[in-house]
């Protein structure tokens, strides 16, 4: 699989990547051998780069990734986790040194390592992303050996674009994919000129991309597409990119038509990620190995037309933008 470096890291990841929050919970049940058959087919299939957090049900996604780490040491992977969300409350004032150590140790132990490859803040109240003394706490993590380097996860075009500003931060995670494009506009030039890596989560808009989703489909009471569509929980933004579930059912029938022979309308929506200019790795959950075979995939298609992406455009501008442009 094709590889890029990820931006400060200076560590070269796959194109596709696995996002393991399905591994974790809120996606409904995943078993913890079905978990582990999805994290080796993905790196069978060439997948290097791992996400996961601290919070993805409650450290079983960072214990599972450990124990891939254990059993596959020498497949050079790259794991990013994420802190942050265990704050309690999750205000500005709770970003200490600290609290960063405390949730750092709890990390390594989960992953079984002493140093961490990457640790992103992991949505964090905007004015964390201002704070020098954030970044210093974060810095001096890095001198101590408890992590190797760090990024930031964000909601906000603006809060991309805050922390690519500081000199040390190695990467940005924000939402991008065929419905939510207004990070093209000024966050990926920005990444790609301060040499920063972009990793781009919720790439499939939490399933709806699949083109495999209609109105009367329904899912499990604990999967965050049940209970957060209106943002209950977290920012509704995680869930379905953002977009009404009924507009974006027909948006995605609409992408699915455009689907090439051979490939799925999955593998479209992701090549259609890894030909942005500026992305480095893209995130894709699975929740069985087939998808993480599938997934990986994408890798291999050819880049999409000139005719692809401006029927792709024309269906943003038409059915998506005036739902999600103006809000993040």
């Amino acid at each position: 699989m094709e590889t890029r470096v990820l931006g400060r890291t200076a560590r070269p990841v796959s194109v596709i990547g696995l996002g393991c929050w399905q591994l974790g919970a809120d996606w409904g049940d995943v078993a913890e051998e079905q978990a582990s058959a999805i994290l080796d087919a993905a790196v069978d299939a060439g997948v290097t780069f791992l996400d996961t957090a601290d919070v993805y049900g409650d450290g079983r996604s960072e214990k599972l990734v450990g124990e891939l780490l254990r059993r596959r040491p020498d497949a050079g992977l790259t794991v990013a986790t994420k802190m942050g969300r265990r704050a309690n409350p999750h205000v500005p004032e709770a970003f200490t040194p600290d609290a960063f150590r405390a949730w750092n140790d709890r990390s390594r132990e989960n992953l079984g390592v002493d140093t961490l490859d990457l640790v992103q803040l992991h949505c964090p109240p905007t004015p964390v992303y201002s704070s020098d003394a954030v970044y210093d706490a974060l810095d001096a993590m890095v001198a101590e050996g408890r992590i190797a380097a760090y990024g930031v996860s964000v909601e906000t075009v603006d809060e991309a674009l805050t922390a690519i500003a500081r000199p040390n931060v190695a990467s940005v995670q924000i939402i991008l994919n065929a419905f939510r494009r207004k990070p093209l506009e000024e966050v990926l030039p920005a990444a790609a000129e301060a040499g920063v890596g972009i990793i781009a989560r919720v790439p499939l808009a939490s399933g709806l991309l699949t083109g495999k989703f209609g109105a009367s489909t329904t899912f499990a009471e604990n999967d965050h597409r049940t209970f957060n569509r209106q943002g209950e929980a977290f920012d509704v933004g995680e869930t379905f990119a953002g977009v009404p579930y009924d507009v974006g059912v027909a948006a995605a029938q609409e992408v699915a038509a455009l689907t090439p022979e051979g490939a799925t309308t999955a593998q479209l929506a992701l090549r259609w990620i890894v030909d942005q200019p500026g992305v480095t790795t893209v995130i894709p959950g699975a929740s069985r190995p087939d998808q993480a075979r599938a997934n990986a995939a994408a890798a291999d298609l050819a880049p999409l037309t000139e005719e692809q992406q401006a029927a792709l455009q024309r269906i943003y501008d038409e059915r998506i933008r005036e739902h999600v442009h103006g809000r993040w």
